[in-house]
């Protein structure tokens, strides 16, 4: 009889955590899925706990918790019982929490193990997720060469055999190297591959998060043309239908700034990003969102403020392990004083790693 209450519970909080995190409540989704896991623990079933802590951790990644997201997976990662796949997982899971916190080098490692674990050709889909969380480390840490490389590699798995979302995510993925690493039109091809390949109606939360960032993308890049437009304004509607985080909104915001400040309207964009700025927000974002605030700055004459948001911007990037971002802007800062020679190299700087 206990037996079986135990197991309504279980069922109760299970139902309860998949209903939460459905209607995008991560919070309240981890702490019912923290509840699932304690009673199939006391229950003895080591399955339903291991998949409601793996589940509690996915939770907490989407809420933007990386600390407890980690720290709820490597409980998993020590389980020696597991198959090298869902080690895998687990690994993959970890790979962009570190790389949410700004654990760069930590995020490559788990992303490296976890390919190494899905070499075999059996494993081929999940081999690709964790090249992408390989790819998107080593991008951020400024390993371009090395993303690039993996981007090539990751490329020449992509088969139509492979699930269409995974197969979008890819081609993301590797246009966001191409972006990086100055390959705009690769960038915008594979973006362009990306899009008619994700099926919004199958993922509506999938197509806001890319169409966000291709625009943050092709506006670094500086293509501010209607496609861009049209990215952003997806983005924007889709978050609005299906709701988005602190940093998901903060994010959308930027992409309008920047996209005023391209359109020659600066003090739209300063005004926008001055807001952004003081918000409570990852180190990676408001870095970009600092930077991108000296810039419009400059186009309205004022130096100074200038100087001091790019002083920003090389802490914020500095937190996040983005060194390359933040030799960028210090770069400047100690370049020759003259306004002159200031704003000339600064306008050579056309944002997300290029110069």
């Amino acid at each position: 009889m206990r037996h079986q209450s135990v197991s309504s519970a279980y069922a109760a909080a299970e139902l309860r955590a998949r209903d939460y995190r459905a209607n995008h409540d991560f919070s309240e989704a981890a702490k019912s899925a923290s509840e699932a896991a304690e009673i199939a623990l006391d229950e003895g079933d080591i399955q339903s706990w291991w998949a409601m802590t793996y589940f509690r951790a996915e939770s907490y990644l989407s809420d933007a918790d990386f600390e407890r997201c980690a720290d709820a997976a490597s409980t998993l990662i020590h389980d020696a019982s597991i198959s090298p796949q869902l080690r895998a997982q687990v690994h993959i899971l970890m790979a962009k929490a570190h790389q949410g916190s700004g654990q760069l080098e930590s995020a490559a490692a788990e992303a490296k193990a976890a390919t190494e674990l899905t070499s075999n050709e059996s494993d081929v889909e999940l081999n690709v997720k964790a090249r992408q969380a390989l790819i998107a480390a080593l991008a951020d840490s400024g390993k371009l060469s090395e993303a690039w490389s993996e981007s090539r590699g990751l490329a020449s798995v992509i088969s139509d055999e492979l699930d269409e979302q995974l197969a979008g995510k890819a081609y993301w993925v590797i246009g966001n190297v191409a972006f990086l690493c100055d390959k705009i039109d690769e960038g915008l091809a594979y973006h362009e591959l990306a899009a008619t390949t994700f099926s919004p109606a199958r993922d509506l939360n999938v197509w806001a998060k890319f169409n966000k960032a291709s625009a943050a993308m092709r506006l670094a890049a500086e293509v501010a043309d209607a496609d861009t437009l049209r990215c952003i304004e997806r983005a924007e509607l889709a978050t609005d239908v299906i709701g988005g985080s602190e940093i998901d909104l903060l994010l959308l915001r930027r992409n309008r700034a920047h996209w005023s400040y391209l359109a020659g309207d600066a003090e739209s964009a300063v005004a926008i990003l001055e807001e952004i700025c003081n918000a409570t927000a990852g180190s990676q974002v408001l870095g970009d969102a600092w930077f991108l605030l000296a810039r419009a700055y400059l186009a309205t004459g004022d130096t100074v403020a200038a100087r001091k948001s790019l002083r920003e911007s090389v802490v914020h990037f500095e937190s996040a392990g983005a060194p390359h971002r933040a030799q960028q802007a210090r770069e400047l800062l100690q370049s020759e004083q003259g306004t002159a020679s200031f704003t000339s190299r600064l306008r050579r700087l056309l944002g997300f790693g290029r110069s």
